[in-house]
């Protein structure tokens, strides 16, 4: 391999221009890891944080952005069993994935599946680990269940909107345009609600209630969820678009049995991370290689253009995942 690799990197806290070309060193896999040869990186919010100077790598992750990429494995550490060099993967990293190589924990990998191309994988690891994390696991959904997911044309709805179909519950998504509500019931929502016509609480208190709400808005939206939630129901907060703090009626809480929980994923422990991904390799990767469910793709940018891509990103005019093209595949 060569010693150097192209990537790209955050000058300053800003908008998407402190995006930077640079050269940096390829880097070493330490106990456990492995290094990969990014084809495709993905692109989400948390790398727009970090580029605004709102959300820092943990202690000892790359500074570049970059959250997930696919490739091929190029380099194992000591301590790596299950991993070869030339094996194609996706994989879940801890930062540096808008670079040509990307180094992160072994058993934070998953194969590509079967019928996906790179670029397809790519835009697996970040959302996935994120819906299934906190939809299933947290929010505990079963089949049968009413579910609204709050962005249902965004990475995180297209996939909790097809995850929990497959699931077996009943889906219910938010979207701003008629065209996002379209894309959210053609992937399996029983009810697209056009938040801009329409009122969510209304709608879901009609039909008895959401049994989990997955929420990224955070702000004033709390509250409404709260209402709209079933008795029993669960609110599972993955973000805060429009602010973290607001006044709760704890009373309607407790009167009603509902949770209120949540949860990051780049601040978690490797182990933990590691658990996701077996939990994802057993219960949807044969979703995913049975065509039953796939990543919903908007745009790729090469990676030189990465300020483009988040440009497109925090516009929201995007519906389901958008990519850097690094080596392509």
């Amino acid at each position: 391999m060569p010693k150097t690799m192209q990537a790209v990197a955050i000058a300053q806290p800003g908008g998407p221009e402190v995006l930077i070309p640079v050269t940096r060193p390829i880097p070493e896999p330490a106990h456990g890891q492995v290094v990969i040869r990014v084809a495709w990186a993905g692109v989400n919010r948390p790398d727009a944080l970090q580029r605004a100077g709102a959300y820092a790598p943990p202690p000892g992750a790359s500074d570049l952005p970059g959250l997930e990429a696919a490739g091929e494995v190029v380099a194992v550490g000591p301590g790596v069993s299950n991993w070869s060099v030339g094996d194609r993967v996706c994989g879940l990293l801890p930062g540096g994935g808008y670079a040509e190589y990307a180094a992160t924990p072994a058993a934070h990998c998953l194969p590509v599946p079967d019928g996906l191309s790179l670029r397809q994988a790519a835009c697996l690891p970040e959302t996935f680990f994120t819906v299934f994390s906190n939809v299933f696991t947290r929010g505990g959904l079963r089949a049968g269940e009413r579910f609204l997911v709050h962005g249902g044309s965004s990475g995180i709805g297209t996939t909790a909107i097809q995850l929990a179909q497959a699931f077996g519950a009943r889906v219910f998504a938010t979207a701003g345009s008629a065209e996002k509500c379209a894309a959210c019931t053609a992937l399996g929502a029983e009810r697209a609600i056009n938040y801009r016509e329409e009122d969510f609480v209304e709608i879901l208190t009609a039909e008895g209630g959401a049994d989990v709400i997955l929420d990224m808005v955070g702000g004033d939206y709390l509250p409404r969820n709260l209402r709209a939630l079933a008795d029993d129901g669960r609110l599972v907060q993955i973000a805060f678009l429009q602010g973290p703090k607001v006044t709760v009626n704890f009373a309607q809480m407790m009167m009603r049995r509902l949770t209120l929980t949540g949860s990051t994923l780049r601040p978690q422990s490797d182990l933990a991370k590691a658990g996701i991904a077996r939990d994802l390799q057993r219960a949807v990767w044969p979703l995913l290689e049975a065509g039953r469910v796939r990543p919903v793709m908007d745009r790729e940018y090469p990676l030189i253009r990465a300020a483009d891509a988040h440009e497109r990103m925090e516009s929201s005019a995007h519906i389901g995942k958008i990519v850097l093209k690094v080596a392509g595949g």
